[in-house]
């Protein structure tokens, strides 16, 4: 029987679908795809860990304004796919560096080094992130930090997980106390001053709000109960794909700006715990621009 739990926002009555844990046994289909990603997720953080005394010294590509690519990227990005394909060789990919490699029904969404410019700057906040879709539909989850090997883990129906810790968002029902990680628009400034009005929302009515560079790892944060919810704009699915399914499974909301789920589509994302979710849609709703929604 689905749990759900209901709120009002802006005159709307809104139904969260919670994680359906009786559901468990239907996951077990992907538990081999899971410990594919989980494989190659490992291998290439393995890969990471090898060339960060070297970052200094490595090749870097400027693919756009504020957005970097090294030589570790793409040959991390190699790695996943190696082992993806030698599994399933008859899967499609999307991988940040590569691009669309047509398959079947079933897609892995890699980035193979979320926080390339911590990485580059030798600041310790950088993650493998890993998803499937099945039918455009998150089917798994991996998020690996190799500098604190910590494996976050999550199945369409299974629960997440940090290494053998089940997860769950916090139960915190009030701006006050909260801690909100976020993202900066550094890669297309036009939003700027809508996400300043934002920030200056939430840092009233909040403890605090952490920016630590890396989205997926924010999403693994928040969905381990580190963090109390988070936004971002213009967010890639390489970014929150796997993040999306953790927070989902731990039984928090994801929505984008206009309290709708395209937001692997606009790259907007407000995620969360149900009330928390609420509370951080109020204070940013007022400033979304009609480019935003």
């Amino acid at each position: 029987m689905c749990q759900l739990m209901f709120s009002v926002v802006n005159s709307a009555e809104i139904c969260y679908s919670m994680p359906l844990y009786t559901l468990i046994k239907n996951s077990k289909p992907m538990q081999p795809m899971l410990n594919t990603a989980v494989r190659a997720a490992r291998s290439a953080g393995d890969l990471i860990l090898r060339s960060a005394e070297n970052a200094s010294h490595l090749k870097i590509d400027q693919k756009g304004r504020n957005d970097f690519a090294s030589e570790v990227d793409r040959m991390a990005e190699r790695e996943i796919m190696n082992i993806i394909k030698l599994a399933y060789p008859d899967h499609g990919i999307l991988a940040e560096e590569s691009g669309v490699h047509a398959g079947n029904d079933f897609v892995w969404v890699i980035d193979p080094l979320d926080g390339t410019t911590n990485f580059l700057h030798g600041f310790p906040q950088y993650a493998v992130s890993i998803a499937l879709k099945h039918k455009n539909r998150i089917e798994v989850g991996v998020i690996y930090d190799p500098l604190r090997d910590e494996l976050f883990t999550a199945k369409r129906g299974g629960g997440a997980m940090l290494n053998s810790r089940r997860l769950r968002v916090t139960n915190n029902t009030s701006m006050t106390g909260a801690l909100i990680g976020t993202g900066f628009p550094f890669k297309n400034q036009q939003h700027l001053d809508a996400y300043v009005e934002m920030f200056k929302a939430v840092t009233i009515d909040s403890a605090g709000i952490r920016r630590a560079g890396s989205a997926a790892l924010d999403l693994a944060y928040l969905a381990a109960g580190r963090l109390d919810g988070f936004w971002e704009i213009g967010l890639m699915e390489w970014d929150m794909a796997a993040g999306v399914l953790m927070v989902k499974e731990a039984g928090g909301v994801i929505t984008d700006f206009s309290f709708n789920d395209q937001y692997l589509e606009s790259g907007n994302i407000i995620a969360a715990s149900p009330k928390m979710h609420q509370l951080l849609y109020q204070l940013i709703e007022p400033h979304v621009t009609d480019q935003l929604k």
